[in-house]
C-alpha cells in the first residue's frame, strides 16, 4: 500500500492559519455572515441584483400560466409541453392551456422499462460489475429525459388536457413510486440475465420480458390512475380559432362579449389522445434540431453525438446532440423567439442561483454572487475547464420566452418560463443575463427553420459519434431533471 505520509497536512500549520484567520477583518466579517444566513444570502450583491427587471424587448406575450412539476424531475417533459401548447393555444385563441403530464409521465415511466429491458438484454453477456450493466441497474429508471422524448411520446401516444388525467400524489412527489419502480426493474433484470446465462432462446426472454411490462403497467396504473383511452373535449375557445367549425356550438346561456360575441365551445366527444394531438396540437414533433454547446479540444463542433443508453423508447426518435460554437446555438433561439415561437433551453441551474432569496429571487447572472470576495480564494473556471472537470452539466430544462436584445443585437438577457410554480423565482419566471447563459447554459432545442443551413446539413447527415455516459462529454450530455 502507497505511503502517503509524505503529503500529509501539518497540524501545526493548520493550526497557525486557524490562529491568524480571525485577525482580517474581512475574514471576521465574512464568517459571521455566513454561520448566521448561509452562503447564498452573504455572498449576494444587492447592487447588483438591482439592475435586472422582468422586461423585454422581444416576448411572447401569450404564454399560459406557469406549470409546476412539484417533486419530480419532469423540467425536461413540462418544457417541451410548455412549447407544444403556444401552437395549441394559438389555434384555439386561448390565453391559458395545459396538457396532462401525469399522462405523459406514465408512457415515458413504461416506455423506459421496456427497453431498459431491451438494454438489460443486449448487456446480458457482460459481468454484473461492468460500468454498463451498473450504469443500467443504477439510472434506468430515474425522472430524467430529454425533449426528443416528449415528442416520442406525443408521436406515439397522443396527448390529452390536464384535467383528462390531473396530477396524482405520485406525480407531485414521485420518489415513492420510483422506489418501487426501480426495485421491479432490478428483480426482473436479474430474471432476464439468468434467462440468457441458461441458454433460453429469445422468443422466450422476450416472453418473459413482456410479462415483466405488464408489471410495470400494473405499478403505474396504481400509482397515477389508467390513461385514459378516449376522451371527451369540450373547451371555452377564442373568436379567432380556427378548428373545423362543425366542433364548435354557441354556449347556451352565457352572455355574450361585447367585443368577441357569443360564447363558443370546442365539443369533440370520444376521440382518443393521439386524434387529440393531431387536431389540436398543430406542430410538428419531428421538426426539431437539439443544439448543444461543448466546447473543448476534444469536442469539436460539428460533431453530433448520442448518448449510449439515452433512447427510452424502443422504435422512437434516437436522442442526438449538433455541437455548435454559442454564437450558433444563441441565434437559432433569437430568430425563433423573433417569430413567436418559443423554444426548449436547459442549463446548469444551480450555479450562481440565490433561489430562495425573497427580494431578488429569480435572477440568473454571473456578477450578482461574489463568492470570491466572501472567501477571498479564486473560483473561476473556463466552460472547457468545467466540462472537463465535470462541475458543470445541463441539469434542468425550461422554455425561453424571451429576450432583450443590445445595440448590437446580442442577447443581453434572456426571459425564462420554468416549472417550479408561479410561486418560485420571480411569478414562476427566472431572468438569465446573457453572460451567465453563455457560461452556463449550452442548449436549446429549436424548429429547423431556425438553424442555418451548413449546420442543418450536418445534422441530417453527417455521422454520429456515440459516448458512453461515464464519458465527460456523455456526463455532460446527462438527462435533464
Amino acid at each position: 500500500m502507497r505511503d502517503y505520509s509524505a503529503g500529509a497536512i501539518a497540524p501545526q500549520s493548520v493550526d497557525e492559519l486557524t490562529a491568524s484567520f480571525s485577525a482580517d477583518r474581512a475574514n471576521r466579517v465574512a464568517r459571521n455572515a455566513v454561520t448566521s444566513m448561509n452562503v447564498h444570502a452573504a455572498a449576494r450583491d444587492v447592487a447588483r441584483m438591482r439592475t435586472y427587471h422582468d422586461t423585454f424587448g422581444v416576448s411572447r406575450k401569450r404564454t399560459g400560466k406557469v406549470t409546476n412539476q412539484r417533486h419530480s424531475g419532469r423540467c425536461w417533459m413540462f418544457s417541451a409541453f410548455n412549447v407544444a401548447r403556444a401552437a395549441t393555444m394559438e389555434l384555439l385563441d386561448v390565453d391559458d392551456f395545459e396538457f396532462s403530464q401525469a399522462f405523459g409521465f406514465f408512457y415515458d415511466k413504461l416506455e423506459k422499462f421496456n427497453v431498459g429491458l431491451e438494454y438489460v438484454i443486449e448487456t446480458a453477456g457482460l459481468p454484473i460489475d461492468s460500468r454498463e450493466v451498473a450504469d443500467l441497474l443504477e439510472h434506468s429508471m430515474g425522472d430524467g429525459n430529454y425533449y426528443p422524448a416528449a415528442m416520442n411520446i406525443i408521436r406515439k401516444w397522443g396527448l390529452v388536457p390536464k384535467d383528462a388525467m390531473p396530477e396524482s400524489a405520485c406525480t407531485k412527489d414521485a420518489d415513492q413510486m420510483n422506489a418501487q419502480l426501480e426495485r421491479l426493474f432490478r428483480k426482473s433484470a436479474m430474471e432476464l440475465r439468468r434467462l440468457v446465462a441458461g441458454g433460453a432462446d429469445m422468443d422466450a426472454v422476450r416472453a418473459a420480458k413482456d410479462s415483466m411490462v405488464a408489471q410495470c403497467h400494473q405499478v403505474l396504473a396504481v400509482c397515477l390512475g389508467e390513461p385514459p383511452l378516449t376522451i371527451d373535449v369540450e373547451v371555452v375557445v377564442g373568436k379567432a380559432c380556427k378548428v373545423d367549425p362543425a366542433r364548435l356550438v354557441v354556449q347556451e346561456g352565457a352572455e355574450a362579449d361585447e367585443k368577441d360575441g357569443p360564447r363558443r365551445l370546442l365539443v369533440d366527444r370520444g376521440i382518443t389522445p393521439r386524434e387529440f394531438a393531431e387536431r389540436y396540437v398543430p406542430f410538428d414533433p419531428s421538426d426539431y434540431v437539439q443544439l448543444e454547446h461543448l466546447p473543448g479540444e476534444s469536442r469539436p463542433f460539428g460533431t453530433v453525438y448520442h448518448r449510449r443508453f439515452s433512447d427510452t423508447m424502443a422504435g422512437g426518435v434516437p436522442v442526438r446532440f449538433l455541437n455548435v460554437p454559442f454564437e450558433v446555438l444563441e441565434d437559432a433561439a433569437v430568430a425563433s423567439l423573433r417569430a413567436g415561437v418559443p423554444c426548449e433551453m436547459a442549463c446548469d441551474v444551480g450555479q450562481q442561483f440565490p433561489r430562495r432569496i425573497e427580494d431578488f429571487p429569480g435572477v440568473l447572472a454571473c456578477d450578482t454572487m461574489d463568492y470570491e470576495g466572501l472567501f477571498g480564494v479564486d473560483l473561476s473556471m473556463s466552460r472547457e475547464d468545467m466540462l472537463d472537470a465535470r462541475e458543470t452539466r445541463n441539469t434542468h430544462a425550461m422554455t425561453f420566452q424571451g429576450v432583450q436584445l443590445g445595440d448590437d443585437g446580442c442577447p443581453v438577457a434572456w426571459r425564462i418560463e420554468n416549472s417550479w410554480g408561479e410561486d418560485s423565482c420571480k411569478d414562476g419566471y427566472l431572468v438569465a443575463s446573457a453572460d451567465w447563459y453563455r457560461t452556463y447554459g449550452g442548449e436549446v432545442v429549436v424548429r429547423r427553420e431556425f438553424v442555418p443551413a451548413e449546420y442543418l446539413e450536418l445534422w441530417d447527415s453527417a455521422p454520429v459519434v456515440e459516448v458512453e455516459p461515464w464519458t465527460n462529454v456523455g456526463c455532460a450530455l446527462a438527462p435533464r431533471v
